[in-house]
């Protein structure tokens, strides 16, 4: 047994955190993530670059002025990846709303639904998508409406438990706290390095992980953003992992063991008091904001997420 395996076997749903087709077929995960980063990389690939073309007509039939069939085509790519990528794995995809709409709740619903009505028109059922929002307060007010209208949400760009608490309180899907961000801002700020197993990004998800099992919410942890295999082995047993294609094959190579870290018995070790944020938002903002390394994580995320979306869809209009 390798260690992808193995981990596997410690009850972890891996999940590709990639828009390449390839590596999704050679890693067989249940579920994939994308964002607008990873499908503008995946678009340099021959496989990939089809899809382009195929929503650049799409957009042009639908017509409008340059602007609109830009967005039009951006919808259809995010679409079609989406639905080329649930052709290999059993179970569901994320597609993110543009990162522009993160404070905008209003506009992130209408997007939702705009995204998850193509899908049907693919004939793709909305239960194999997850609707990927940044985790502002906005966004997860947006993602609580969603899901009462049965659209299931992923909520990303998550640096703190802040956060997390109050996604659980929304009652959304799944939420993506982040590794390798987190513990590049330490790395930064205090000039040191951390080494894999316990590192500032692994207490982050472990924390969140451990406050929902004590509190009883459903919400699914998905840890995210890895860059080193030991990243990954420390959150053994985490309900969800999300893995680029580079960690994915180590593991694959690697005979190294994988003991389950993670479990109810073990959250139960770690109490921590409960906590709301509903219908708090002052609150909300305020925590959030005292937590430097959330608020800047957060903020810069939303602008790096956003800079390769408007990269694509330039790329998009300069084909229209």
């Amino acid at each position: 047994m390798n260690a992808l395996e193995a981990l596997k076997a410690t009850g972890t749903i891996v999940v590709a955190d990639t828009g390449d087709f390839t590596a999704i077929s050679v890693f067989k995960p249940q579920d994939a993530t994308t964002n607008p980063t990873l499908i503008l990389n995946a678009t340099k690939l021959p496989e990939c670059a089809k899809l382009m073309q195929i929503a650049v007509d799409y957009a042009k039939q639908k017509g409008g002025d340059v602007d609109t069939q830009a967005e039009n085509a951006m919808d259809h790519l995010l679409v079609e990846f989406g639905r080329e990528i649930l052709k290999m794995i059993p179970g569901r995809v994320s597609t993110e709303i543009d990162a522009s709409f993160s404070f905008d709740t209003v506009g992130t619903i209408a997007k939702a639904k705009q995204i998850i009505a193509l899908y049907k028109s693919m004939g793709v059922p909305k239960e194999r998508v997850l609707i990927k929002i940044a985790s502002t307060w906005e966004g997860i007010q947006a993602a609580k409406e969603l899901e009462r209208e049965g659209i299931c949400c992923n909520l990303t760009l998550m640096f703190s438990l802040v956060q997390a608490i109050a996604c659980a309180e929304a009652e959304v899907t799944l939420v993506s706290p982040f590794v390798a961000r987190v513990l590049d801002w330490y790395r930064a700020v205090e000039g040191q390095e951390f080494p894999a197993e316990r590192n500032p990004g692994v207490d982050s998800v472990e924390k969140i992980y451990n406050y929902y099992r004590q509190h009883g919410y459903k919400t699914i942890v998905m840890g995210a953003s890895f860059k080193r295999v030991g990243e990954v082995i420390a959150l053994a047993g985490c309900d969800f992992l999300t893995i680029n294609p580079i960690v994915l094959k180590e593991l694959m190579e690697s005979s190294e063991p994988v003991p389950r870290k993670l479990s109810l018995d073990s959250a139960k070790q770690h109490a921590v008091p409960k906590v709301s944020y509903i219908d708090d938002e002052a609150k909300f903002r305020w925590e959030l904001f005292q937590e430097r390394m959330a608020f800047e994580k957060l903020y810069e995320g939303i602008r790096g997420f956003a800079a390769d979306g408007e990269t694509l869809k330039a790329q998009l209009r300069a084909m229209l």
